[in-house]
């Protein structure tokens, strides 16, 4: 429309049953657009929504061992950490120390540490490594694939085309002859 006046803007925006939103207020003349405001923050607010729908959150699980955790233990822990990863997400591993056990720290927890890294490299990498805050050692691993598994579980494994086996074929033994003697 060009360069109105704001009281013959107001009066254009009225006629139409519409309001006058100011656009650019720091343009030179200010800016500003006959419109249903109602509707147009309906709008923008069903494509922000549409906009977090879209959005992936990575989430960071965190699995705590000790020192001295056993080899069994400790291969159920890297189930789990596999499970994260698999997932998508982060895991912080976390190694806590009690009492003398500090004393000893950089030994036996980075040894732990390695041992979990070495055990999922081939799924994941070190995004921050191993570092002692306190009384606790810890590293992050991220997954180095980056899409989700479906929720339904493990996918199944193809069906097979074999030929069904046959029924085993009853053999019978001719009757036995009675000697007489």
């Amino acid at each position: 429309m060009g360069v109105v006046n704001t009281s013959e803007a107001l009066q254009r925006a009225r006629s139409q049953d519409l309001d006058l939103v100011e656009v650019a207020p720091m343009a030179a003349p200010p800016v500003c657009r006959i419109m249903d405001f109602g509707k147009f923050k309906y709008i923008t607010s069903k494509r922000e929504q549409e906009a977090r729908k879209k959005q992936t959150v990575i989430q960071v699980k965190e699995i705590k061992v000790r020192p001295k955790t056993e080899e069994h233990d400790l291969n159920t822990k890297l189930k789990h950490i596999r499970r994260f990863l698999e997932e998508g997400d982060k895991v912080k591993v976390t190694v806590r120390f009690r009492g003398r056990e500090l004393a000893y720290a950089s030994q036996s927890g980075f040894e732990v540490l390695k041992h979990i890294v070495e055990a999922i490299a081939d799924i994941a990498k070190v995004e921050s490594a191993p570092k002692m805050e306190g009384k606790t050692m810890m590293a992050i691993v991220s997954p180095t694939m980056h899409k989700k598994k479906p929720l339904g579980g493990a996918e199944k494994p193809p069906a097979t085309t074999a030929e069904p086996k046959a029924a085993p074929q009853a053999t019978t033994a001719p009757p036995a002859q009675k000697l007489e003697g």
